[in-house]
């Protein structure tokens, strides 16, 4: 069977996208969230807290919600366990 240089052409960048999808599928992530084991470590990377993008401190009596804290849904979710209040920030601070 001969092929044209058409066929060679489509041939070849078929070939060329499987392998680009391919490698693609198979590419580790750019960068874990990393877990902390206490608000003390937690705070010295993000000082305000992390917490999920559109979370609400969550605050009682004359207190001013923390608005300031680092959004970033990866992190949060490796330290939901330090996020006492449940509110979506993890170790927020003023």
């Amino acid at each position: 069977m001969k092929l044209n240089t058409l066929s060679r052409v489509a041939i070849a960048v078929g070939s060329a996208c499987l392998l680009t999808l391919g490698t693609m599928a198979t590419a580790a992530p750019a960068s874990a969230a990393t877990k902390y084991s206490n608000c003390s470590q937690l705070n010295r990377s993000f000082s305000h807290g992390v917490g999920l993008p559109g979370a609400r401190d969550k605050v009682s009596g004359n207190k001013r919600a923390v608005t300031n804290y680092r959004t970033d849904a990866a992190t949060y979710k490796q330290n939901k366990g330090l996020d006492r209040d449940r509110d979506g920030i993890a170790c927020e601070k003023k």
